[in-house]
């Protein structure tokens, strides 16, 4: 069963992108696992490779080397339109850019990856309908992205990554475009889901932001140079990075 694996498995991942004669190296043997029920922050500094990484993780890229499992499944052993139903069904992804679609209200916007996993419409605004009460926006179901806050439209986009059920939510960057306030609360929401028993992967550059995990993993020109528990702190105070 898919529940007895971790949700990651990374074994000497690496990543090498070619331009000519030009090799770029970045990733460099990646070792990771990330347990189920887990709330990981992943951090590095521009280049470091936590991109590259989180393409990996999100089935959107492929290794060069080493071992990818997702849910106990090796990504390398399924084709492309396999590949697409896992991103689809077992993994709920959150953006920066909030990734909404205009003019759509936002429950539309929550059935999205449903509707084309061929969902029939009526259980998809069922289902829809439970991930906004998750983070408690119904009442807000029938408004347009332009309606609502930043924050409102990123507890948006986290329903929608919550609507299939996934595995993992990965988040990337999920609060680069919040103030300090709905920062708080996107990350007093993530805290409540893990607690709930979901696994997330947070990809961020603020270490503030990062505390909010319960375990920090940091990347430096392509390997994880440390993989500890987080020292909580108030998203009010200022950060101390190491």
């Amino acid at each position: 069963m898919a529940d007895q694996h971790p949700v990651i498995q990374l074994q000497r991942v690496t990543k090498t992108y070619r331009t000519g004669t030009v090799h770029v190296e970045a990733l460099r043997g990646i070792d990771l696992v990330v347990e189920r029920g887990e709330f990981v922050a992943i951090m590095g500094a521009s280049g470091s490779g936590k991109s590259t990484l989180m393409n990996i993780i999100g089935c959107l890229d492929t290794p060069s080397s080493g071992q990818f499992l997702l849910d106990g499944i090796d990504v390398r052993t399924l084709d492309e339109s396999h590949i697409a139903r896992v991103r689809n069904r077992r993994i709920g992804f959150v953006f920066q850019s909030f990734n909404l679609i205009p003019r759509t209200p936002a429950i539309v916007n929550v059935e999205m990856p449903l509707a084309y996993a061929g969902v029939r419409r009526r259980e998809r605004r069922q289902l829809a309908n439970a991930a906004l009460a998750a983070v408690a926006l119904v009442d807000r179901a029938d408004h347009l992205p332009t309606e609502l806050s930043g924050g409102q439209q990123q507890r948006v986009a986290l329903a929608r990554a919550l609507v299939t059920s996934p595995a993992l939510i990965l988040a990337d960057e999920p609060t680069g475009n919040l103030d300090s306030g709905s920062t708080a609360e996107v990350m007093e929401l993530f805290t409540r889901l893990n607690r709930e028993g979901r696994t997330l992967v947070l990809i961020t550059h603020e270490a503030d932001v990062a505390a909010g995990a319960s375990r920090i993993v940091r990347l430096r020109d392509g390997l994880v140079v440390s993989d500890k528990p987080s020292m909580p702190q108030s998203l009010t105070e200022p950060a101390v990075v190491p």
